[in-house]
């Protein structure tokens, strides 16, 4: 694929400020960020008076670099979990008094080991213990972005657009860029603890279906220094990709930090699989013949059949799902993990979560992971090689048996048949007869369609062909068909912003045989076209002008939103971009997305060094609006 970005970003350059509340105009007008964002920051509070240092005998490694826990949560916190565990004992070490026989007897283990002094603080010894001054799974020399990029923007500002952007972008390659910006090795901004800034960007990466993103960030911390939101945003990405065990560290150390049913029954599990068996069996029991309502009997039942694989010794209980009307994150993650059925009124009514959790679930069934793993590659979360990977399985497995099989039956035809018109035909077996292609389809044959020789004898499929390649970043083969395509066509169009190092400019005239080739409601798609080569540079001004003013674009009206966005880019700091076309993106599909939005996002991009990411948004605009 070829998509390099352009190395040596500057980045973290300027400081942006943010006085009132960013506004949208796709579709709704209101402002999608959190209140308080035009506040003025707090006053610095005062420096506390130095501590005195501790004696030898009070600190065994006086070496060590000590590790703070940060309790804060900023704005929109969490108000659970942010305080770390009792430091003191039973009585919180306020009496000399020895507990009495009775007493210890009523202790169970977790107590008794936090009266003896017993209990760990953390798992990984002092010496070895992480950094937060700069979080992340992606260096820059692996494709992440400079790690300064947000060190000297305003953390308000920050923490807005993070927080403000609800997950669904209209764009499968917006979602891929704003991806890799949350997942890039960052140091957070100044004010905000790096803690916070990693919980900030799991909390979005679970809401955009990337767990296995959120649960790596998450990872990239120590769990003594989490505080309650990146707490929160782990055990929310172990659930959902069935990696229950994950939470296990958190549920040893800050057991204390939520007591909810869910939570209760997670330590349970944890205290099974830490070699207690029978004090999780009775902890389970108690919870499944409680008459407290906020225990469930189908959780805690799924709760037991989990623990027993740790050798409680009732891995055989009948999970019964009769008198269950819904499923919940929880419910989903275990059965999916355990392998248990899951009835299918119960999937039928699951909404877009349930999709994407499923897409990357190795113990479900190949036909359920399908359903899932196209909703994840229409919306970024599955590459098109992730897709020919999982139909491949489907083809090992059963052949071309049911539809499934049937596509991934006509997709090795599209690869491997040695008659280009054999292969033309199973890629459009596979896009169906539909107006318009289904963008999972699209994503699947991206790399057959590329090995598509660009003759006239495939003119008509053109667009279908370049559309396809383009969703997998294919741009130098699909400029092999540049001399095919007809000069304002729909293959045209997506050429013109999607190939790199487009020759001279685009001629007024050659838009204006797209506008009537045109066939979109309100002609949005030459708008967008539009919008995608203004914010690219390749029409000068005055064509820009005459065609913002012939489709009523309001390409240069400025907003908040737009100003910020539009000094990232001059000032090229590509994460900051990266966030603020996330907040400009929202929606789930391409009718909340106007041209003006486009053109802003896609000049950002392009100014800060994202011009592959910003070529292919464009394309997918033109292709999808």
């Amino acid at each position: 694929m070829n998509m390099r970005v352009r190395a040596g970003l500057l980045a973290g350059a300027g400081l942006l400020v943010l006085a009132a509340p960013i506004a949208m105009a796709a579709g709704n007008p209101e402002s999608i960020l959190p209140p308080g964002l035009d506040d003025p920051a707090p006053a610095p509070a005062p420096a506390p008076a130095p501590a005195p240092a501790p004696s030898p005998a009070s600190e065994p490694n006086a070496n060590a670099t000590p590790v703070v826990q940060d309790t804060g949560e900023g704005e929109g916190g969490d108000a659970s979990g942010d305080d770390g565990e009792d430091s003191g004992g039973s009585g919180g070490g306020s009496s000399s008094r020895l507990p009495t026989l009775e007493e210890l007897e009523a202790l169970d283990t977790d107590e008794l080991d936090e009266l003896l002094g017993l209990k760990p603080k953390f798992d990984i010894p002092p010496a070895q213990r992480r950094s937060t001054s700069r979080v992340g799974i992606l260096n820059e020399d692996e494709g992440g972005l400079p790690a300064v990029s947000l060190a000297r923007q305003p953390q308000a500002l920050v923490r807005a657009a993070i927080a403000g952007t609800q997950g669904r972008l209209v764009s499968r390659w917006g979602h891929i860029t704003l991806r890799r910006a949350l997942a890039s090795r960052l140091a957070p901004p100044a004010g905000m603890s790096g803690s916070e800034f990693a919980g900030l960007r799991a909390q979005l990466l679970n809401r955009m279906g990337e767990f296995a993103a959120a649960r790596a960030i998450a990872q990239d911390v120590d769990v003594d220094a989490w505080n309650g939101r990146l707490a929160n945003a782990a055990v929310d990405a172990y659930i959902a990709t069935g990696d229950v065990l994950g939470a296990c560290p958190l549920a040893v150390l800050r057991g204390g930090y939520r007591d909810d049913a869910e939570w209760r029954m997670l330590r349970s599990i944890c205290t099974a699989y830490a070699g207690e068996a029978s004090r999780a069996r009775n902890e389970l029991v108690r919870m499944r013949e409680s008459e407290d309502a906020e225990f469930n009997a189908i959780d805690v039942l799924l709760a037991q059949r989990f623990a027993g694989a740790a050798g409680l010794g009732n891995n055989t209980v009948t999970i019964e799902w009769d008198d269950v009307d819904e499923l919940t994150p929880w419910r989903y993650g275990l059965a999916a993990a355990l392998g248990a059925t899951i009835p299918e009124r119960l999937l039928d009514d699951a909404g877009p979560y349930y999709q994407r959790s499923a897409a990357t679930l190795p113990s479900l069934p190949l036909s359920l992971r399908i359903d899932g793993a196209r909703r994840a590659a229409r919306e970024g979360i599955f590459s098109s090689s992730a897709l020919v990977d999982l139909y491949s399985q489907v083809y090992a497995a059963s052949g071309s048996d049911g539809p499934a099989g049937a596509d991934a039956a006509q997709l090795r035809t599209a690869y491997i048949d040695a008659d280009p018109a054999a292969r033309v035909a199973a890629l459009r077996s596979i896009w169906g007869d539909g107006a318009q292609i289904p963008h999972d389809r699209q994503v699947l044959t991206a790399y057959a369609s590329a090995r598509i020789p660009a003759s006239d004898q495939f003119a008509a499929d053109a667009g279908p062909l370049i559309a396809s390649m383009l969703t997998a970043g294919l741009d130098r083969d699909a400029a092999r068909w540049s001399d095919i395509v007809d000069e304002g066509g729909m293959a045209w169009g997506m050429l013109a912003v999607g190939l790199p190092d487009a020759d001279g400019g685009v001629s007024s005239g050659a838009i204006d045989s797209f506008r009537d080739g045109d066939d979109s409601t309100g002609k949005r798609r030459t708008g967008m076209l539009v919008a995608g080569l203004a914010g690219l540079g390749r029409i000068s001004s005055g064509t820009r002008n005459s065609w913002n003013r012939e489709l009523n674009l309001e390409l240069t009206r400025e907003t908040r939103w737009s100003a910020a966005i539009s000094r990232a880019g001059e000032v090229e700091n590509a994460a900051l971009v990266a966030l603020l076309m996330g907040v400009g993106m929202q929606g789930d599909d391409w009718n909340r997305m106007t041209p003006r939005h486009l053109y802003h996002i896609i000049s950002a991009l392009r100014q800060s060094g994202l011009e592959a990411e910003a070529r292919m948004i464009a394309a997918e605009a033109v292709s999808r609006a």
